[in-house]
């Protein structure tokens, strides 16, 4: 397969009462060991978020995703986690949990394009 890129990749999810093991997805968290690709995207709903579970903190939330992609990106504001190599910050990140943000199990794939990949796969999973 040539000029095929492997990614992997994991859905954000928001997973309010941990017990029940209901979510929502929020994003994804994309990578590519090939290239050095780490992205994710997101987006807070709040009117989905609030019919779902109507207790979420939608600043907190907000700012846990917004660490969680600046871990991604390697942010040097982000803490000793973000100063990790790329695959180690994308193995972070998708570890299990059990917080109000997890990330689904990781799936792989190929590609030619890691950010319209990203994209395609954002619209399919989370914006639906």
């Amino acid at each position: 397969m040539q000029g095929q890129l492997l990614y992997e990749y994991a859905v954000i999810r928001l997973v309010p009462r941990v017990e029940r093991e209901e979510f929502l997805n929020l994003g994804i968290v994309f990578f590519c060991k090939q290239t050095g690709f780490l992205q994710c995207l997101y987006i807070v709903n709040e009117e989905r978020i609030a019919a779902f579970c109507s207790e979420v903190d939608m600043a907190h939330l907000r700012s846990n995703l917004e660490s969680f992609c600046k871990i991604a990106a390697g942010n040097a504001d982000a803490g000793p986690i973000a100063k990790l190599d790329t695959p180690s910050r994308f193995r972070w990140l998708t570890a299990v949990r059990s917080t109000i943000i997890q990330t689904s199990k990781t799936h792989p794939g190929f590609c030619t394009n890691e950010e319209e990949k990203l994209k395609e796969l954002f619209e399919k999973l989370v914006l639906y």
